[in-house]
């Protein structure tokens, strides 16, 4: 696959998560790896993740228990949270933008080692390594948004080394959110289908996607949300691939279609959607074109234009 994320490293080691004293024990060997990440964004040492050790200074003020990502090369890996940290001269501003630019370093991290937005790395970073950060990204994301139980609003706290959350007062307990998404191309002849979103950057367009609703299939999600947002009737519909995307939690089901119309209606969901030629994609691609983007390389949206474009698709 040409998109990021969906690589497997060597194991999760499920069966490991409830072993307390085994992955304590753990914590003090020198081989063990740790990967701290700071509201999101993993450390990263050049185009690798940025390691420490388990006696390492900077983990003095991430928050526990530490998340098990599993074993790599031999070792035990995992992950831990440094949210609590508070940079100096933090620019809050670009913590707020489309894409984060900024880069975070810990006065104790390696030399060299950056906490960076993941959606920047994700096209560098080795495949298994990729798909590490955006695991510890996602449950991160979740043990933020659920600290409370559903069932009676009690405090809920991490549990099975950070794959659960149990309540302490009614005993209920709570696993990971994955959100599931379509992701289409909508094709048309010799055209493609591309959108854009409000608050996007600059001539940004990607394929259309939209969240799967309670009792939709993918191919019933996906004549939904391209019929709500662009008016187009599509038929042909199929499954082509998937990716965890941790932005911040979902799974995005990559589908094609084909509209049965041209004409194009548009929702207040988009600010703009158009039919682009082969050519003008390919140009986009190149970034030659005057008003589109190409997709971000390591998305899957990017790898179903460029499946589209070798005639694959």
């Amino acid at each position: 696959m040409q998109f990021a994320f969906g690589a497997q490293w060597d194991t999760r080691a499920a069966q490991r998560r409830g072993m307390t004293e085994a992955l304590k024990a753990s914590l003090s060997q020198p081989n063990t790896r740790i990967l701290p990440l700071w509201r999101g964004k993993p450390q990263l040492l050049g185009n690798a993740l940025g390691w420490v050790g388990p006696d390492h200074p900077m983990l003095a003020q991430a928050a526990q228990p530490y998340l098990y990502l599993g074993q790599s090369e031999g070792a035990d890996i995992f992950a831990a949270d440094l949210s609590g940290w508070e940079p100096e001269a933090l620019d809050r501003a670009a913590l707020a933008m489309f894409t984060d630019t900024s880069i975070q370093i810990h006065p104790d991290a390696p030399k060299g080692a950056q906490f960076s937005e993941l959606r920047l790395a994700m096209a560098h970073l080795p495949p298994e390594q990729a798909a590490m950060a955006a695991s510890a990204r996602a449950i991160y994301n979740w043990h933020r948004t659920h600290q409370f139980c559903a069932a009676c609003g009690a405090a809920s706290i991490p549990a099975q080394a950070g794959w659960e959350r149990h309540c302490p007062a009614c005993g209920a307990k709570h696993f990971p959110r994955t959100d599931p998404v379509v992701i289409m191309l909508v094709t048309r002849a010799n055209q493609l289908l591309l959108g854009r979103s409000p608050g996007w950057p600059e001539r940004m367009y990607s394929a259309l996607a939209g969240f799967i609703e309670p009792g939709e299939t993918l191919e019933t999600a996906v004549a939904r949300e391209v019929l709500e947002e662009t008016g187009l009737p599509t038929r042909n519909i199929r499954y082509i691939a998937s990716q965890p995307w941790p932005f911040p939690n979902s799974l995005m089901f990559g589908c094609a279609a084909e509209a049965a119309s041209a004409e194009i209606v548009l929702d207040e969901e988009l600010e703009d959607a158009r039919w682009l030629s082969r050519e003008d994609v390919l140009a986009a691609w190149s970034g030659q074109h005057p008003e589109v983007l190409p997709a971000r390389k390591g998305s899957i949206a990017h790898y179903l234009i460029g499946q589209w474009l070798a005639g694959h698709v």
